[in-house]
């Protein structure tokens, strides 16, 4: 696998660009690194290993992008993206005794469901508002179960993310988005130990993406941080429902089989 054809490497960076410039803003970069890599042939368990080696650069970018305008202060954070991590390594660990069909199946209706929400929502703003939960209580609740199913399954892990930090926290996007990715790091950072551990990752592929990701999130956070809530809030509810609709597409998804479609 570690010899692909340069047209497959040309094309998987293209769609680890795009997927750290995306996910930097709204989320749901792993609904397009993880096909991609299936399209190229790449083994499932080395896809999940992979795309989590490459997912680091295009969190981390983002983090530092954010973090050297003020945006998040690592420091202050740096507990919560311990729990993150947490998360993501028994996340990773137990992925096989989690119902994965529930979780395939409930997804595309929960991305639905948090679309919708921003997409209502009156009078989101990057500005602050009143939260509704302690960070204490926040960092030990759903910090560390946000991260666990970014280690057992991933996709929408942002979204899930955000909307914690806007509804609970009381962020505004701007900021909430800046937070997200420090803490989806953390998670990919737990669960990439657990892959490493079991020798699934393939290094050349993974970099590759990693420079696309890099790149890509390094332009998607400066876009976030020039236009704030305007480019956030409508990226954020295309890509819910664009992920959504690309889970309900897949024929063996288990809400089609269950309902017949």
């Amino acid at each position: 696998m570690s010899d692909l054809a340069t047209h497959l490497l040309v094309f998987l960076f293209l769609a680890a660009f795009f997927a750290g410039f995306v996910d930097s803003i709204a989320g749901g970069g792993g609904l397009i690194t993880v096909p991609a890599m299936l399209i190229a042939g790449i083994p499932p368990l080395e896809t999940l290993g992979t795309n989590k080696l490459q997912s680091l650069f295009g969190s981390a970018s983002a983090t530092i992008a954010y973090s050297r305008r003020g945006h998040v202060q690592l420091g202050e954070q740096l507990p919560m993206a311990v729990m993150s991590a947490i998360g993501g390594a028994l996340g990773a660990v137990l992925a096989t005794i989690v119902p994965g069909d529930v979780l395939r199946a409930s997804l595309p209706f929960l991305l639905i469901a948090i679309g919708l929400y921003f997409a209502v929502k009156p009078n989101l703003s990057d500005d602050d508002r009143h939260r509704r939960i302690t960070p204490f209580l926040f960092g030990l609740t759903f910090v560390p179960a946000i991260g666990f199913y970014d280690g057992v399954f991933g996709p929408g892990t942002g979204s899930f993310f955000m909307l914690s930090f806007v509804s609970l926290a009381g962020f505004g996007l701007l900021k909430a988005t800046a937070h997200t990715k420090f803490l989806n790091f953390g998670s990919n950072v737990g669960a990439f130990a657990v892959f490493l551990l079991n020798g699934v990752i393939l290094w050349k592929v993974g970099l590759l993406m990693g420079l696309g990701q890099f790149l890509g999130a390094q332009a998607g956070s400066r876009l976030a941080m020039r236009s704030g809530a305007k480019i956030i809030k409508p990226l954020l509810v295309v890509t819910c429902m664009v992920l959504a609709l690309k889970l309900l597409s897949d024929p063996a998804n288990p809400a089609r089989v269950w309902l017949g479609f």
